[in-house]
């Protein structure tokens, strides 16, 4: 058995094609996974760290405007489809899976031009111009959102599955991770991240809500800036008078699924892939979406989670300290509702999407 998965150019893609890859292997280990991707985008590197092939193919994302660069994007589309269609030929899949990404377009298509099983995976609540197009050529549409479904057009059977998470994020319990990172089990614990580089707009805002916690008994929190923001951060909060040890400053946090169970509520941007590690561990949000997000899809994940209970948004154009500052005091007061919320955002979590969507899949070979 033959498998290529493809999605790339950010994590968001690229990792939820990895944890499907794993789940595979654990169904079918004799099967043969092959990733495409770009020389261009992060799969380049992070790919080869899990030991599975990685072809590349040429292809570049289309600018919304006419340009000179739009007609090398095409150029290079026209080069992908060809270079897209020796891989077919070289390594005859028997399924190909694509996880977003331009670079996911040409593969995809041409595999189902030569009619081999093919499906696809949409994280966001607003799907990718990408999965778009292929929805009309695919079999199976797996969701991250069951709000994305609208937007589909194609004759493909839409299957809400929730998105793929690391198996690593439901190993730890929370007593276990509070003492992994020093923290009072008698407190309620904060998590606050940007992302990976961190969220300058988030950061700023923390300032005000970590001073104004600063020492108290009932509440910690446990923050990480990104390498960037770190020392500027530090010299912000001395500027302010400093901080009890209730309030942990850490430029990165190396183990975030040990963080993500200390957790009694996140600070968090609305990435699909962050949201589906959230909500698999029942914890609630506060969710500044990041604004120049494409298609503004993080807003429509982050109301999407709010709907349903289990999230507040404030949108970066209106973050303040003292806005973040007023929903964590009130959820402090008032114990019960930061309950419903944890409960909303565990009932959202979909911890087995990836066996899910991996054995969703293989079933199309069976047809």
């Amino acid at each position: 058995m033959k498998i290529i998965l493809s999605g790339g150019g950010t994590g968001g893609h690229i990792y939820p094609a990895l944890t499907i890859a794993d789940q595979i292997k654990q169904i079918e280990p004799q099967a043969e996974i092959f990733f495409v991707g770009t020389r261009e985008g992060l799969e380049k590197d992070i790919i080869p760290r899990y030991g599975y092939p990685l072809k590349f193919i040429e292809v570049a994302g289309f600018k919304r405007s006419l340009s000179l660069d739009t007609l090398r994007s095409i150029k290079k589309l026209f080069s992908g489809l060809s270079q897209a269609n020796q891989l077919i030929k070289e390594i005859q899949p028997d399924l190909v899976i694509g996880t977003g990404g331009y670079v996911c377009g040409p593969i995809v298509l041409l595999a189902a031009l030569h009619k081999i099983p093919c499906c696809i995976q949409e994280q966001n609540a607003m799907p990718g111009v990408t999965n778009k197009i292929l929805s009309h050529w695919v079999e199976k549409i797996f969701l991250g959102y069951q709000e994305a479904g609208k937007y589909f057009k194609g004759h493909a059977q839409k299957v809400y599955t929730g998105n793929p998470i690391r198996t690593e994020i439901l190993r730890h319990e929370k007593q276990e991770a509070m003492e992994e990172l020093g923290l009072d089990t008698k407190k309620k614990t904060i998590l606050v991240s940007g992302g990976s580089r961190g969220a300058r707009s988030i950061n700023k805002a923390m300032v005000e809500v970590e001073l104004a916690l600063s020492g108290r008994d009932d509440v910690q929190i446990l923050h990480a800036t990104g390498d960037i923001n770190y020392e500027g951060h530090l010299q912000e909060l001395e500027q302010g008078g400093g901080v009890a040890d209730n309030i942990q400053i850490r430029p990165y946090l190396h183990n975030m699924p040990v963080a993500l169970a200390a957790a009694d509520l996140a600070i968090f941007r609305a990435g699909a892939i962050g949201l589906a590690e959230l909500t698999a561990k029942g914890v609630p949000a506060v969710l500044v979406p990041y604004p120049y997000a494409t298609a503004n899809h993080q807003e429509f994940n982050a109301r999407a989670i709010a709907e349903e209970g289990a999230a507040k948004v404030i949108l970066d154009k209106a973050l303040t300290g003292k806005g973040i500052l007023e929903i964590v005091e009130y959820l402090l007061i008032h114990p019960e509702e930061l309950q419903q919320m944890q409960q909303a955002a565990a009932k959202l979590g979909q911890p087995r999407a990836a066996e899910n969507i991996a054995r969703q899949a293989l079933a199309l070979l069976k047809k």
